[in-house]
């Protein structure tokens, strides 16, 4: 498996800031690490990496390199749920102790938006997301912090669609162990929220619903 910290951390270092970023052209990350200060910096690139791309760590590197620790992680470019997985995984692999940035100013926009939802399956770990205008280097806008929020049965009903998409809704409700109106209220929720979709009369998760179940 691979990792993202470093393996032995001493009592003086605990809570350390780490900013997560999406990685296309320097400046953004650079401008986020100018004001964060963070000690150890996660870049998101693409399992090929762009020319771009290149340039930029480069850059980001010579500038950084000798301050703060960075690391690089390639990530799909168009899967979202893939991309999303992939940052929880890092998020889970920091020490809890760590104060946990992310910023998805650069990148594809998919990628973006798969560091955005692993931050909203994480909300207690994430302290902020930012985004920073291309129009304007100075500015930062902060993004709300938001979650799934799913109830505990909401949660077991998704999780037993996904594996058991075939289940009748009788055979469903027995599993997760409630009634069969109560199945129905949390399936309107979850369809609602576009986490479960009805695909031919079969129950699906959702692009949505796999990145909830994580």
């Amino acid at each position: 498996m691979e990792k993202y910290i470093n393996e032995v951390k001493s009592e003086e270092n605990m809570g350390d800031k780490v900013l997560i970023g999406t990685l296309y052209t320097a400046d953004p990350i650079l401008v986020a690490t100018h004001r964060l200060g963070p000690d150890r910096l996660i870049l998101l690139v693409n399992e090929e990496l762009h020319p771009k791309q290149k340039d930029a760590l480069k850059s980001i590197k010579g500038t950084l390199g000798n301050i703060i620790d960075i690391k690089e992680v390639k990530i799909d470019v168009y899967n979202i749920p893939k991309i999303a997985k992939k940052v929880v995984e890092i998020i889970d692999m920091q020490p809890k102790d760590d104060k946990i940035y992310v910023n998805v100013t650069s990148g594809r926009k998919t990628q973006a938006l798969g560091l955005l939802y692993a931050a909203y399956a994480r909300p207690a770990r994430v302290k902020k997301i930012a985004y920073n205008p291309e129009e304007d280097k100075k500015a930062v806008v902060y993004l709300p912090k938001l979650s799934f929020n799913l109830t505990t049965s909401e949660s077991e009903v998704l999780e037993s669609i996904a594996k058991n998409p075939s289940l009748s809704i009788t055979a469903l409700a027995e599993k997760v162990g409630i009634s069969r109106a109560m199945l129905y209220r949390n399936i309107i929720e979850l369809k609602n929220t576009g986490l479960v979709i009805d695909s031919d009369g079969e129950l699906k998760i959702s692009d949505a619903g796999e990145i909830a179940r994580l």
